[in-house]
């Protein structure tokens, strides 16, 4: 998943997304409980691709969120910045044009796309508001962004339980089910340092651009941003 200044980061971030690569969508599939397919249809949704039009899918991995672009008749590009996800992302769907790059040097002109949609990624972006700014550099003007990622719970009691889950249950799940399972350990504080849907808001309206707005999802776990540039 797109990444910036790497060695900035407390883990190797590279290296951690490779390790996990062969076992990823499996692993997301078991600790979301399977709402990851529900988040990613509402992604599609939410960009609304249509036939013709350019789509970046930012923080892609093995291409699992960047296929149903290419069913809906738009033409996606797949980028990230882990060469392991891509490897096992080209083999399972070779049509795609995956490409390895940094969100935050993206490797394409000024107002190249119609849309770009990240999901599950920005937060691991040592520096999102640049990683933000530089999606809507290589963004058409009117285009479309989508963000799609981990909140906050909106029912305070909840979110008390999510929080207890992301930190215990998530990574014992994990070593049964990923290939690397002290990722997930990582994985889950960073979605607990991530800001609220709000501060999201507020992130991407300083990056540049317009008229933000967020919808929650299995009750704020995930948050939907849309913006235009």
């Amino acid at each position: 998943m797109a990444r910036a200044e790497l060695d900035k980061q407390p883990i190797d971030v590279r290296r951690m997304f490779d390790t996990v690569a062969k076992r990823y969508d499996l692993t997301n599939d078991v600790l979301s409980l399977g709402q990851d397919r529900r988040w990613r249809k509402d992604v599609i949704d939410a960009v609304d691709p249509r036939p013709g039009e350019l789509v970046l899918d930012l923080a892609a991995g093995t291409g699992t969120s960047s296929q149903p672009f290419a069913d809906r008749g738009a033409t996606v590009v797949p980028c990230d910045f882990s060469l392991g996800m891509l490897q096992v992302g080209k083999k399972a769907r070779p049509a795609l044009p995956f490409t390895a790059g940094d969100a935050t040097r993206l490797p394409f002109a000024d107002d190249t796309f119609d849309a770009v949609t990240i999901s599950f990624g920005l937060r691991n972006v040592v520096d999102p508001l640049a990683g933000l700014a530089e999606m809507q550099r290589v963004t058409k003007p009117g285009g479309r962004l989508v963000v799609c990622e981990f909140s906050h719970p909106t029912w305070k009691p909840f979110r008390v339980v999510y929080l207890e889950y992301l930190m215990k249950a998530l990574p014992a799940i994990s070593r049964a089910v990923s290939s690397a399972p002290d990722a997930y350990v990582y994985l889950a504080e960073s979605i607990r340092a991530w800001p609220d849907q709000r501060g999201l808001a507020d992130m991407v309206a300083r990056a540049g651009w317009n008229a933000p707005q967020w919808r929650n999802l299995s009750g704020g776990i995930v948050a939907l941003h849309r913006a235009t540039a």
